[in-house]
């Protein structure tokens, strides 16, 4: 496997490298990494003996941060080196890195290509005394860089299919990767059956510790004065982490027989072209959220119909304003996080390519969430929920309570990790 996964990786780098300059993702990606090496050798005494905690973006670290708070907590001097694949990951939480004391993370930085030089460099210059990887990063080299040197990886709310690599006729070498990790939490029951199936041991149902993150947010409460003077008398939908196959449903699903309502849209990428057209395509008058949203509270109801939220970091608290939330993604690679609206009790709606996700599954049959295949089908929900304020006001008690009694994860992931740390 390692000449077949080192040629799909140099493949990877060089196909990503010829596109960078035209697809500012791409370049993001190529221009984060360079002086990655010498960044860490400037931190290099500051984390030695870390704990090096990898996600692949920023929805992964929002899942993995109740664990390093609750560590961070019991140990609040312990170094901790965060890193990312993305660049939007990268972006969105580069400022936690500092020295500082009481601060979460010490460093933010890229991961380094996963190549055996890169892997071992890494693991000789951290000496990191345990590691987590969260959800599903699968990285060769890094992973059995960590384990030749006696590191333990623990791989946290981990989700597994059938039809993945590790439980294929094929797929011997690939379940040599899992060994590498010392201990797997998965987020549900099945998970933990097809590894045991495959012959791993230490496996734990340890939950989803995305249902603390949310609730902790939800619980924080921070007030932003312009997105409540959306409200007013007219019902409010959020619109989070849109695509443009999710804002051209939605824009065509908004009819006058809807009835009156507002609307908050913030887009997964704030590209210009996906935010020029929201701002011409979602009912007017549209404002931005750059552009007229001050540290001062507005002094009435505003009379915008769309508040484009054109920055990234808000958008979990921002479903607190939300009657109704449809979340974005759902008619391409699969959808984001519903769960974030789901803790401030809104109900949710989203496309088809929702598989992946358990907790959508689950919040459809709580009777908390609707899959949509069609500008109509949004259409005719929204219609149905703005118009019967008791089955939304049900569906809003099921999303709550289809969150709140699936906490804890966090808490059963710690104590077993107590003793590496």
């Amino acid at each position: 496997m390692p000449l077949l996964y080192d040629a799909a990786v140099g493949l990877y780098h060089f196909s990503i490298r010829a596109i960078a300059p035209f697809k500012p993702k791409a370049r993001a990606w190529v221009e984060g990494r360079v002086g990655l090496w010498e960044r860490l050798e400037e931190k290099r005494s500051e984390l030695q003996g870390c704990l090096w905690m990898h996600c692949a973006s920023v929805g992964e670290f929002e899942q993995g941060r109740p664990v390093l708070e609750a560590i961070k907590r019991e140990q609040p001097g312990l170094p901790v080196l965060l890193t990312f694949f993305s660049p939007s990951g990268y972006e969105a939480r580069k400022d936690l890195g500092s020295t500082k004391p009481g601060s979460l993370v010490t460093h933010v930085e890229y991961l380094p290509p996963d190549t055996k030089a890169n892997a071992e460099q890494l693991v000789a210059l951290l000496k990191p005394r345990a590691s987590i990887f969260v959800k599903y990063e699968f990285w060769y080299h890094h992973l059995h860089a960590l384990k030749a040197k006696g590191v333990p990886v623990f791989l946290i709310s981990a989700l597994f299919r059938p039809e993945q690599a590790f439980f294929r006729w094929y797929g011997a070498t690939w379940r040599r990767i899992l060994d590498c990790y010392a201990h797997i939490f998965t987020q549900d029951e099945a998970s933990a059956k097809l590894l045991r199936m495959a012959g791993l041991a230490a496996v734990t149902v340890g939950g989803d510790t995305r249902f603390d993150r949310v609730v902790s947010i939800a619980a924080a409460a921070d007030e932003f004065a312009w997105a409540a003077a959306m409200r007013g008398s007219a019902p409010v939908v959020v619109c989070g982490s849109t695509w443009p196959a999710d804002d051209a449903l939605i824009t065509q699903a908004i009819r006058p027989d809807v009835g009156l309502l507002r609307i908050i849209v913030a887009p997964h990428e704030l590209e210009a072209a996906q935010l020029n057209a929201i701002a011409k395509d979602y009912p007017a008058p549209v404002i931005r959220w750059s552009t007229t949203v001050t540290d001062a509270p507005p002094l009435k109801e505003l009379s915008a119909t769309t508040l484009l939220v054109d920055r990234i970091g808000l958008l979990a608290r921002l479903y607190a304003y939300a009657d109704i939330a449809y979340i974005g993604g759902g008619f391409g690679d699969g959808i984001h996080s519903v769960l974030e609206a789901a803790a401030w009790g809104k109900p949710v709606i989203f496309g088809p390519r929702h598989i992946k996700f358990p907790e959508a599954r689950g919040l459809i049959e709580a009777g908390a969430a609707w899959e949509v295949r069609s500008a109509q089908d949004l259409h005719t929900l929204l219609k149905r929920l703005l118009n019967d304020r008791e089955a939304l006001a049900i569906a809003s008690a099921a999303a709550l309570r289809y969150v709140r009694v699936r906490t804890g994860a966090t808490e059963r992931i710690v104590v077993a990790l107590r003793s590496h740390l």
